[in-house]
């Protein structure tokens, strides 16, 4: 019985130090995307994440959050937002398990659709010899193309995230297109959602001109 006892013991501290290990993993993923991202120019902050264990989806103390993990840390996100590598490696020590968030409408806009759709439109932009640019999937269900931004003019319509602080709540009030710019953002790339769910890149960056936002609008609407 002590041996059984004693085996069992092993096994749980064995499966804890690799729960440890994987999460460590996982973080150095996330805070080395932050610095990518930062050499790019593109300013990074802090996200919410999705708890390891428990019964809520997303690890900030909203009740019913309506964008688990997906979503900034503090309510000063634009404001903190950085490319400051020092802060990123601060944050990232801090909470390692922070998932990635990327402030749009600065060196980027966002086209944010339904999977089938960017699924299509990449195909269409093969076939014309159209460059799609980076793109993003998020947990298989919305595709992100990443576009030069526009810097959202006041009298131009603009589609927002998921904050914390308006509508709508949920991808599921408007299943179509978003574009995200000005005071809005995306959990970008290797950003982990509940339920296994995950961001990852179709077309990763790689350092060439982002594409006319116009031009991917139109394959988009197609």
């Amino acid at each position: 019985m002590a041996v059984t006892r004693s085996t069992r013991a092993k096994n749980q501290q064995a499966k804890e130090q690799r729960a440890r290990e994987q999460r460590a993993a996982a973080g150095e993923r996330l805070v080395e995307a932050a610095r990518e991202y930062a050499a790019r120019g593109w300013a990074t902050v802090t996200g919410a994440s999705a708890p390891a264990a428990g019964d809520r989806a997303c690890s900030c103390d909203r009740i019913g959050c309506p964008d688990p993990g997906a979503h900034p840390v503090s309510t000063g996100w634009a404001r903190q937002a950085t490319t400051d590598r020092e802060t990123l490696d601060r944050w990232w020590e801090r909470t390692p398990d922070a998932n990635v968030i990327l402030p749009t409408g600065r060196v980027f806009d966002v086209f944010d659709v339904p999977a089938e759709t960017g699924l299509a439109a990449l195909s269409a932009m093969a076939a014309a010899g159209a460059e799609a640019g980076p793109v993003a999937a998020v947990g298989g269900e919305r595709y992100l193309f990443f576009v030069a931004t526009r810097g959202a003019p006041e009298d131009e319509a603009e589609w927002w995230s998921c904050h914390l602080d308006c509508s709508p709540e949920t991808l599921a009030d408007t299943p179509g297109m978003r574009w995200h710019c000005r005071d809005s953002y995306v959990v970008a790339p290797p950003s982990v959602l509940p339920f296994g769910r995950a961001v990852s890149w179709v077309r990763p960056p790689d350092g060439s001109g982002l594409p006319d936002p116009l031009r991917v609008l139109e394959f988009l609407v197609d």
